[in-house]
């Protein structure tokens, strides 16, 4: 089997470019997918009856959604493996900007919208640099300036990533990630899966539920307004 990982800001386009993978490749393989997200979530209700496909989603209400989904992926693994699915689809919440919940023996995707502004792929680095593959989406509605600006943006942040721009509503443009999906190796062993690299934190004593403003109320590795570097408090 075959495993997607799909990250990227909401609304950026992450479901339509889904959308045209089934288009495309629901005829040659048998998919799976699971939508992780934090309070509602629609896509999976919308996939299974408009593809037919076995589909799941985990809410992950108090806790970080990519924790979430790096805690429920080996059993999302077994249940798409045991549905003999070839290829399973996960699509993140990405809220934070800085979720990075690629793994190895996956193809890692980020996806972007160029509308969000030339330089908002410097706000979310780790979510575009540690990808296989950016799709950036609504290319229709900027211009070829604001296009070439937003690839650069891009390339400074990981030179390496294969860029494809789309309408993902039309699926123009996507011929090279179908290409990508059909040539990416499938799952040699799941249980040597691992992240390839680290999440944000999610150890403080506001996720203990301390309410009070200010570091002075709180313990663990904190920041303060003029602090160049963090700083721990406490045993």
């Amino acid at each position: 089997m075959k495993l997607l990982i799909f990250a990227g800001p909401p609304s950026a386009g992450k479901t339509a470019v889904v959308r045209q993978i089934l288009r495309q490749l629901a005829g040659e393989s048998f998919i799976a997918f699971l939508k992780i997200d934090v309070v509602r979530a629609f896509e999976d209700e919308e996939l299974k009856k408009e593809f037919e496909i076995p589909t799941r989603k985990v809410y992950s209400g108090d806790v970080c959604p990519d924790h979430t989904g790096i805690l429920v992926l080996r059993d999302a693994i077994a249940w798409a493996e045991d549905l003999g699915a070839g290829i399973l689809i996960v699509e993140s919440a990405g809220l934070c900007l800085r979720c990075t919940p690629y793994t190895t023996q996956s193809l890692g995707i980020v996806v972007l919208s160029a509308v969000g502004g030339t330089n908002s792929p410097l706000k979310m680095t780790p979510m575009i640099a540690l990808a296989d593959i950016a799709v950036v989406t609504k290319v229709d509605l900027i211009s070829q300036a604001e296009k070439e600006v937003f690839r650069e943006r891009v390339r400074e942040v990981a030179p390496r990533v294969d860029i494809i721009e789309t309408n993902a509503v039309h699926g123009t443009g996507l011929r090279y990630l179908l290409k990508a999906i059909r040539n990416m190796p499938e799952i040699l062993c799941a249980d040597d899966i691992v992240l390839k690299g680290m999440p944000p934190l999610a150890v403080c004593t506001i996720c203990a539920g301390k309410k009070e403003i200010g570091w002075q109320h709180h313990f663990g590795i904190l920041k303060t307004l003029d602090g160049a570097d963090d700083l721990y408090r406490g045993e």
